[in-house]
C-alpha cells in the first residue's frame, strides 16, 4: 500500500485518542495517562509535517512500537466501552467532515487552476500591451484586401490567450503547402486586444495574413442590436454517457465543446465572406486543411465531427420542450467548416436568438449554461458530418490516448480542463503543442514563460 506507514500512524492516533479520555479517568493509571498523552502529541507533530512515507523521520519505527505497546496496555484496562465507542464515532464523524472539506477545497482549487491563466502569461500580455503603445509604427495593415478576398482561405479564432492563438495559427501554416493564401481573423476582447495585435505584428507566420479584431468594440460600434457585448469562447460541457443496450458497462465521460453566444455573431462580422473555418484556440493542426474548402456541403451550414454516441433523445432534461429529432447526433467544435451563405439563408442566428428567449437567459452564467441546448438545437439538420479522423479530441482530459493515433490525426483538440499551457496539462500530450510555440521571443524570456 502506498504510504503505508503514514496510514498506520493515523490509525494508531485514532485508537489512542479514543481510549485516552477513559484512561485519564481511571485511578492509579497516571503514568499510563501521561505516556499516552505524550505519544499522541508525538504522532500529531510527525503527521503535521509528513504526508508521505518519504517525509517520516528515521526514528519512526521505534515511535510506532512505543505507541503500539501503549495501546495494548490501555486495552488491558477495564474501561467503559460505551465511552470508547462514543469517542471513536466522534473521531469518525470529524474525519468524514474533514475529508469532505478537503474534497471540496481540492475541486475548487482544481477548477481555479484550470480556468486561470498562469502568472507568466499575464505578464506576457501586459508587456506586449505596454510595448504596443511604445511602438505604434507596427500598427499598420499593408494588405487589407486579403481579409475580404474570396481567393484566400479564411480562418476565424476566438481567443483571449496570445500563446494559444499563436500555436493554433503556427501549427496550421506549418502543416500546409500554401500558407500565403491563408487569412486568420482573431476575435479577442478589449483587455487582450493590444497584446494580440503587437504579438502578431512582431512575429511572422509563413506570409499568412493575420488580423486581430476587438470583438467588444465591433459589437458596440457596428452591431448595437446585440446587447451582450462580452466575448465568449467555445463552451465545454462534461457529459457522462451510459450504454442503454449494455447498462452494466462503465459510464464514459467526454467533454463536449460547442459554440458560444459569440459564434452566432460571426456571419454579421464577416458579411463579405461566404465560407470560413472556425478553429478553437486549443487546437493543434498537423495536416494541411486546404481540402476543407473543396468540400461541397450542399444545403448544410456547419461541417463538424459528430459524436453519435450521444443522441439528442438522450438529453431530454437539457433540451427542454423544444421540438427536436431524438435520433440526431451531438457534434463538436474544434475544427468547423462554416458556409456563411447558407447560415444567412437558414437564418441560424435569428433562430438562435428566438431559442434564447425560450430558455429564459438572464445573466452570463445562464447564457453559458444554455450554450449546450442552444448550439445543438440551432444546427439541427444543418450539420455536415466531417471525417472523424479530422480531429482527435480529448487531449485535455483523457490519459488513454494512443501516441501513434495522436501522431496520425489531422488535428488535436485539447478539450477538457487540462490545457497544454497549464501545469495541470497532461505531460505526455504537451509536446505536440510546444512544438509550435514561437521561440526566442524576449518577452517570453523576461516573463519566464516556460516553453
Amino acid at each position: 500500500m502506498k504510504d503505508y506507514t503514514v496510514k498506520r500512524l493515523k490509525d494508531q492516533l485514532f485508537v489512542a485518542r479514543s481510549y485516552y479520555p477513559s484512561i485519564a479517568k481511571l485511578q492509579g493509571q497516571e503514568a499510563l495517562t501521561q505516556e499516552m498523552k505524550q505519544n499522541i502529541q508525538d504522532h500529531e507533530k510527525i503527521l503535521s509535517v509528513s504526508t508521505v512515507d518519504a517525509d517520516l523521520p528515521s526514528s519512526i519505527n521505534r515511535r510506532m512500537k512505543q505507541m503500539e505497546q501503549t495501546i495494548v496496555r490501555a486495552k488491558s484496562c477495564t474501561v467503559d466501552c460505551r465511552s470508547v465507542d462514543r469517542k471513536l464515532r466522534q473521531i469518525l464523524y470529524m474525519t468524514e467532515d474533514e475529508a469532505h472539506f478537503h474534497m471540496q477545497q481540492s475541486a475548487f482549487l482544481y477548477n481555479l487552476g484550470a480556468q486561470t491563466l498562469p502568472k507568466s502569461h499575464h505578464c506576457l500580455s501586459m508587456r506586449l500591451t505596454l510595448e504596443y503603445f511604445k511602438s505604434s509604427s507596427l500598427d499598420s495593415d499593408d494588405s487589407p484586401g486579403r481579409f475580404s478576398s474570396p481567393e484566400y482561405r479564411h480562418f476565424v479564432i476566438l481567443s483571449r490567450n496570445v500563446l494559444a492563438a499563436s500555436v493554433a495559427i503556427n501549427s496550421t501554416v506549418s502543416s500546409c503547402k500554401e500558407p500565403g493564401y491563408f487569412a486568420f481573423h482573431i476575435l479577442t476582447d478589449a483587455q487582450n486586444f493590444y497584446a494580440m495585435k503587437h504579438w502578431f505584428a512582431r512575429n511572422s507566420y509563413k506570409n499568412a495574413a493575420i488580423r486581430v479584431i476587438n470583438y467588444e468594440a465591433i459589437i458596440l460600434e457596428k452591431l448595437p442590436k446585440y446587447t451582450i457585448r462580452q466575448l465568449f469562447l467555445p463552451e465545454e460541457f462534461r457529459v457522462l454517457i451510459r450504454s442503454i443496450k449494455r447498462p452494466t458497462e462503465n459510464t464514459r465521460m467526454k467533454y463536449l465543446s460547442l459554440f458560444s453566444h459569440s459564434h452566432f455573431v460571426i456571419p454579421e462580422i464577416f458579411k463579405y465572406l461566404n465560407k470560413v473555418v472556425v478553429l478553437d484556440d486549443d487546437v493543434v493542426v498537423q495536416r494541411d486543411l486546404s481540402f476543407l474548402w473543396n468540400i461541397d456541403m450542399g444545403d448544410k451550414v456547419n461541417g463538424a465531427v459528430e459524436l453519435c454516441g450521444l443522441k439528442l433523445g438522450e438529453m431530454k432534461n437539457v433540451l427542454g420542450k423544444t421540438a427536436y429529432d431524438p435520433k440526431s447526433c451531438a457534434w463538436m467544435s474544434g475544427v468547423n467548416l462554416i458556409n456563411l451563405d447558407k447560415w444567412r439563408e437558414h437564418n441560424v442566428t435569428e433562430n438562435y436568438l428566438r431559442l434564447m428567449k425560450k430558455f429564459e437567459v438572464k445573466d452570463e452564467l445562464s447564457l453559458r449554461a444554455a450554450a449546450f441546448p442552444l448550439s445543438l438545437l440551432s444546427f439541427q439538420h444543418l450539420i455536415y458530418p466531417l471525417d472523424e479522423k479530422l480531429t482527435l479530441a480529448g487531449l485535455g482530459y483523457d490519459y488513454g490516448i494512443d501516441e501513434e493515433v495522436a501522431r496520425r490525426s489531422a488535428s488535436l483538440h485539447y478539450n477538457g480542463n487540462m490545457k497544454p499551457w497549464l501545469e495541470l496539462g497532461i505531460p505526455e500530450y504537451k509536446k505536440y503543442w510546444k512544438r509550435f510555440l514561437v521561440r526566442g521571443d524576449r518577452f517570453m524570456d523576461e516573463c519566464n514563460v516556460n516553453p
